[in-house]
């Protein structure tokens, strides 16, 4: 089984072809996000009769979920054919006031016509975490339909960026970010004192589209660091995720654009 994450020290090159574009306010990041989500989704139906979709946790994911769920895409999205999945989730139980299937179920799921059988959420109530990945992974396979030995190829992947450079939950310094073989993994995070379910690196890096949300001055410094500087992911563990013939946007707001030099920025701002 290959994997395509990077090494520490290698050329920052492959993230100087991301799509990295500037929206005004985290609203705007929120309806653009929301524009690229449902023709992605619309695409692989088109091709395949099916879409797969991992989703993320955070305030801005948020406020795109709640556009799925309104008019036009509400209608337009043919639900029925999408299947949904997590890209990491809280050790909590799904209706805990953390977990990332709670909101999502709020924000989206409750409002829009899918069925129950096409949404696989993460068990993070379960007593073992490690029982809880591995049983994911298990869904995984199942649902994605693949070969022994190969990865699934989710076709849309949403995530975000911590101010600590964290992505899903791949955090600084844990041993997930070199995880080349699993494709779920618990992971404990020190500083929270708190469990985390997170798909791996190897699994994230084979989306046919990475879409990256990032707003707030307070992550300004960090994605300038992601994106143009030296190549650490145990440091900065969102360099790790480097689809292999797929694509990567970052969506931001001028807030988080703040720091990146002009030639990094695909426009200077993308029209509301």
């Amino acid at each position: 089984m290959r994997s395509n994450v990077g090494n520490v020290g290698e050329s920052v090159d492959g993230m100087r072809k991301a799509n990295v574009i500037v929206c005004e306010t985290p609203a705007d990041v929120a309806r653009a996000g929301a524009a690229r989500v449902a023709a992605w989704l619309a695409a692989a139906v088109s091709a395949r009769k099916r879409a797969t979709v991992a989703l993320a946790g955070g305030r801005t994911p948020e406020a795109l979920y709640r556009l799925l769920a309104e008019a036009p895409y509400r209608e337009t999205i043919d639900w029925s054919r999408v299947e949904i999945f997590w890209g990491d989730d809280r050790c909590v139980p799904p209706d805990h006031p953390d977990s990332n299937y709670r909101m999502v179920r709020e924000a989206l799921l409750a409002r829009v016509a899918i069925p129950e059988a096409n949404v696989h959420r993460m068990r993070g109530e379960m007593a073992d975490p490690d029982t809880a990945a591995r049983e994911y992974e298990v869904v995984l396979r199942r649902a994605c339909r693949v070969e022994v030995d190969t990865f699934p190829r989710f076709d849309v992947c949403l995530l975000g960026l911590g101010s600590d450079g964290h992505t899903a939950s791949l955090f600084p310094g844990l041993p997930a970010i070199r995880e080349t073989r699993r494709w779920v993994v618990a992971a404990r995070v020190q500083k929270l004192d708190a469990w985390r379910l997170t798909l791996t690196p190897a699994v994230l890096s084979h989306a046919r589209h990475v879409l990256f949300l990032v707003t707030g001055k307070e992550k300004a410094e960090t994605l300038r660091a992601v994106l143009e500087g030296p190549v650490d992911p145990d440091r900065l563990p969102a360099q790790i995720v480097r689809p292999a013939g797929g694509r990567v946007d970052w969506l931001l707001d001028h807030d988080a654009a703040g720091r990146l030099s002009p030639q990094m920025i695909c426009n200077r701002r993308e029209p509301s």
